[in-house]
C-alpha cells in the first residue's frame, strides 16, 4: 500500500467555517483530483476513509464539509439544514465551489483533471457544479440527485454516473426517471445503476444514532457501488502510474 498524507483544511462557505479532509498520494508531482461530498449528516470518518483510499489510488482527494465541522446525528436537525440547501441550487453551488477552490489551489492538484463524487446531499452538490458549467472529468452521485433548472444540464460536459437503491423511498422511481430524462434531453453521457433491494444510503455503514425512515446499509451493494465509482474514475480520470490499485480498491470497498 502506498504512503499517503492527510490533513484538515479550513475554508469559508455558507456562512460557516468548513473543515474538510485532504488526502494526498505519495510523491511530489501533480495528480488528478477528486472532490468527495458526504451524505446530509455531514463529513465523517466514512468519507475520510474514502478520500484516503482514493489517495492510495494516486488521486488528490478532498472530502468536503457541509455543516461547519458538525456531524448532524439528529435527523430533524439534519433535515432542517439539508432540505433548504437541496432546494436552492445556487446555494449548493456556492458550497461546492468553495470546496473546489480549496482542491484546485492544492499544489499537488492538476487543476485540469478533477472529478466530483458525492453521496446524498454531497452528490446533489456535485451535479450542481456540473450544471454550473464547471470543467470536470466525471461526476458520480450515489442516492443524491435532484432535477436541475430547465436547460442547465446542457452545461455538463463530462460523463455522469448515478447509483441508487431500487427500494429507496427518498429517491423513488419517478424522481429517478425525471433525472435521467433531464440528462438524456441535455445530451449528457449518463449512466444509472440501480442496486436491487437496497434502500437509501445503502453505502453507509450503520451509525449509532436515529436515521430517517428508508435508510439501511447493504454491505454487498456498498462494495459494488464503490467499485463502480473507482471504475468511473479509472475511465475518465486515469492515474498513469501503478500505485497499488488493487489494495486501495479493496480498502475503499470496506467503507
Amino acid at each position: 500500500m502506498t504512503t499517503i498524507t492527510t490533513r484538515t483544511v479550513e475554508y469559508p462557505a455558507d456562512g460557516l467555517t468548513m473543515i474538510g479532509h485532504l488526502a494526498l498520494p505519495a510523491g511530489v508531482n501533480r495528480r488528478p483530483a477528486v472532490l468527495l461530498g458526504p451524505e446530509g449528516i455531514g463529513l465523517s470518518d466514512v468519507e475520510r476513509r474514502r478520500a484516503d483510499a482514493l489517495a492510495e489510488l494516486g488521486y488528490v482527494a478532498l472530502a468536503f464539509d457541509l455543516h461547519g465541522g458538525r456531524y448532524l446525528g439528529d435527523p430533524e436537525e439534519m433535515l432542517a439544514r439539508c432540505l433548504p440547501l437541496l432546494a436552492d441550487p445556487d446555494r449548493m453551488r456556492r458550497v461546492g465551489h468553495a470546496a473546489l477552490d480549496v482542491l484546485r489551489t492544492e499544489p499537488r492538484t492538476d487543476p485540469d483533471r478533477i472529478a466530483a463524487i458525492g453521496y446524498g446531499t454531497g452528490g446533489a452538490i456535485a451535479l450542481e457544479l456540473g450544471r454550473d458549467g464547471v470543467s470536470l472529468r466525471a461526476i458520480g452521485t450515489v442516492n443524491g440527485f435532484t432535477t436541475g433548472r430547465p436547460g442547465e444540464a446542457a452545461r455538463i460536459h463530462c460523463p455522469v454516473w448515478a447509483g441508487v437503491g431500487s427500494e429507496d423511498p427518498i429517491m423513488p422511481p419517478a424522481q429517478r426517471d425525471a433525472f435521467t430524462a433531464e440528462m438524456q434531453a441535455a445530451g449528457v453521457d449518463w449512466r444509472l445503476a440501480v442496486y436491487g433491494g437496497a434502500l437509501h444510503a445503502f453505502h453507509h455503514p450503520p451509525v449509532g444514532h436515529p436515521v430517517v425512515p428508508g435508510v439501511a446499509y447493504h454491505p454487498r451493494h456498498a462494495q459494488r457501488a464503490w467499485r463502480d465509482v473507482v471504475d468511473l474514475l479509472a475511465e475518465c480520470l486515469p492515474v498513469t502510474e501503478d500505485l497499488g490499485h488493487g489494495s486501495a480498491k479493496r480498502a475503499g470497498a470496506r467503507h
